[in-house]
């Protein structure tokens, strides 16, 4: 019987499987302050405490660098990044930077789909701080989803994924900031107000306001968190 040619099919990506929830676990204890500011991240302590092998856990701990929650320290391993005024400062600017790009760039090309989209993150935003009153927050993953969903939508037509991804990233690296904020910020009704007029001006589609609305926005977390010397 002739041996067949065909190929053998690839071995399942074990190694990235695990890396991947290695970086899901880590950059979830890190945004949740379990892994504090500043702390050393060993691999040898990082491979008990999830139960995943050290190649994984390294090829995690890289890659997270890449997103600047934490930080080589030469041979000497990881640390979790600090929280100081001038990284929070840094990355509102960049933010602004390229949100305000993605946000042209979704006025100018958004259908009826994306404002659909818009006005239907903004609404389960909505009932959930409604369910919740003066308990809502950050540090609920259900939250914490629903808050960046509404975010994400109002560049949803902005038609780049690479430029979406960075301001993924820059919103994950804010979250910790923005963990402190709002423990000074227990007013449902102000929260809702705030996002409720920043869609509105999106959805009226002129980009100078809607502009304005969303600079203040990101601005909002430096102000609270750095009241002293935070930008409006």
């Amino acid at each position: 019987m002739a041996r067949s040619l065909a190929a053998a099919p690839n071995p399942a990506p074990v190694q990235d499987t695990l890396t991947d929830r290695a970086i899901a676990m880590i950059q979830r204890d890190i945004l949740a302050g379990s892994l504090q500011p500043g702390s050393r991240l060993g691999v040898v302590g990082l491979v008990q405490r999830y139960g995943i092998g050290a190649t994984p856990v390294r090829e995690a701990l890289s890659r997270l660098a890449s997103r600047d929650l934490i930080i080589a320290i030469g041979q000497r391993g990881f640390r979790v990044a600090p929280l100081e005024r001038s990284d929070l400062a840094d990355i509102t600017n960049i933010r602004c930077v390229l949100e305000t790009e993605a946000l042209r760039l979704s006025i100018e090309n958004g259908a009826d789909g994306w404002e659909a989209a818009i006005l239907a993150s903004f609404h389960r935003l909505k009932r959930y701080v409604a369910r919740h009153g003066a308990a809502f927050g950050e540090g609920t993953e259900e939250f914490d989803e629903l808050h960046k969903t509404f975010h994400s939508e109002l560049i949803g037509a902005a038609g780049s994924a690479r430029l979406r991804q960075a301001i993924s990233d820059l919103y994950d690296q804010a979250y910790r900031y923005r963990r402190i904020m709002m423990k000074q910020f227990s007013d449902p009704d102000r929260f809702i107000a705030s996002h409720e007029r920043l869609a509105n001006r999106v959805l009226e589609r002129g980009f100078d306001a809607a502009r304005a609305e969303l600079i203040a926005h990101i601005h909002s977390t430096l102000k609270y968190v750095y009241p002293e010397t935070g930008t409006p």
